[in-house]
């Protein structure tokens, strides 16, 4: 199953538009329809959030399920 891990920091831009399109990469190569995306938020005054999973369909058809931590 591929993974993706990003880490979402201050002063830089939402890393799931990149990490989506870095897994959807993967899936092709490796011939796979579903991968998994985790998002870290590292924000100052994030605190910490509860775990929220979602899951979303690419372009591609590839289906990813968000996990934002």
């Amino acid at each position: 199953m591929p993974i993706e891990v990003k880490v979402h920091r201050d002063r830089r831009g939402d890393p799931v538009p990149t990490g989506f399109e870095q897994l959807d990469q993967y899936m092709a190569r490796l011939g796979l329809q579903a991968g998994w995306l985790v998002v870290f938020d590292q924000r100052t005054g994030a605190g910490e959030p509860d775990p929220v999973a979602e899951e979303q369909t690419l372009a591609s058809g590839r289906t990813v399920t968000i996990i934002r931590a």
